[in-house]
């Protein structure tokens, strides 16, 4: 009730300014036990070998840096994801970058990942409170040539490993050029064949064995997703998160903003990353956990997504436009139907 008296004034602020703002608001309230722990009685569920208090994540993208965790945390989300990070620092591309769509609960995003690297998100880590499933998000530097995009991950991937307890691999970001790319079959089948194996040697090294995931874009016929789905299962994947933004405009045609480049998110994205799920549900025989993701404004929007084969959703966009009862309200409607 609080967020939905104070989004009007934070619509009227730039929208990357009003994320970072209200980012820093959430932790300077935490001390002050004015944030409650919410998470709502559920039964907890295994799933990729982790215990999940609850099936509402947070997405990638809101917090890349992991400077926030503790403060989430406190909003009952089921498991956090941060990220994606870099092997190096990078400022993203250049502002303004976050575009609001209020008519249509929708974002555009550019922010080409910017971010701090992944030294300065592991930093941030060992000074949280947070014991939780924590998911790391990981992506290539937008200077690293795409042939090379593999240098990147592992250099990523090999840091987090002792830290997160799973991390995925962002390859479907519109806003890294030619990262995409890597969802195309022979290069899709080397990066997972070439992670899938380190993650063994990581595994055998450090005796811990931690989920590796793989994030996909909503813009994918069922010929793409077909070979997806093959490729996931001969290499045993540990999960899929379906989807991330899209580049169509399809429903936002002439409305402010929509012509920006960039990734939408929100609303419009709803159906297309339902239908993605519903078809790697099929794909997939029940054999890899699908994470659903995209355009969750309701508790019913959530529900779409279990119902279509997802066993655990995750909210971001959804947060700017209900605010943080959303996790409430999904969290209390999932459990209720027993959500997996």
């Amino acid at each position: 009730m609080f967020y939905r008296l104070l989004r009007p004034l934070l619509f009227t602020l730039d929208a990357e300014l009003a994320h970072a703002l209200t980012l820093k608001a959430l932790r300077l309230l935490q001390p002050f036990e004015l944030l409650h722990n919410r998470v709502a009685r559920c039964e907890s569920k295994i799933i990729m070998g982790l215990k999940f208090p609850n099936p509402v994540g947070l997405a990638a993208g809101l917090d890349k840096n992991g400077d926030y965790i503790d403060a989430l945390a406190k909003l009952g989300f089921g498991f956090i994801e941060v990220g994606t990070v870099t092997p190096r620092p990078q400022p993203g591309n250049p502002k303004p970058r976050l575009f609001r769509i209020p008519e249509a609960q929708a974002n555009i995003n550019r922010m080409g990942f910017n971010n701090l690297g992944v030294d300065y998100l592991l930093e941030n880590i060992k000074c949280t409170q947070y014991k939780g499933v924590l998911g790391i998000n990981i992506g290539k530097n937008f200077d690293t040539p795409v042939e090379k995009a593999i240098e990147d991950y592992l250099i990523c991937f090999r840091k987090v490993y002792g830290v997160a307890s799973y991390v995925t691999i962002n390859i479907s970001s519109p806003n890294t050029p030619h990262l995409r790319q890597l969802q195309n079959e022979h290069e899709l089948d080397y990066l997972v064949a070439t992670l899938k194996l380190e993650q063994r040697k990581l595994s055998d090294q450090q005796s811990r064995y931690t989920p590796l995931l793989v994030k996909i874009a909503p813009d994918l016929n069922e010929s793409q997703l077909e070979s997806i789905a093959a490729i996931l299962m001969k290499h045993n994947i540990d999960g899929v998160i379906a989807t991330n933004t899209t580049i169509s405009r399809l429903d936002i045609a002439g409305l402010p903003h929509a012509d920006e480049t960039g990734g939408l998110s929100g609303s419009p994205v709803r159906r297309m990353s339902t239908q993605v799920i519903s078809k790697l549900y099929a794909l997939l025989d029940e054999q890899i956990p699908i994470i659903g993701v995209g355009g969750i404004l309701s508790a019913a929007d959530a529900k779409e997504k279990i119902t279509a084969g997802a066993s655990l959703i995750q909210l971001y966009t959804g947060l700017i436009y209900e605010g943080p009862d959303l996790v409430d309200q999904c969290i209390n409607t999932l459990c209720h139907s027993q959500y997996a």
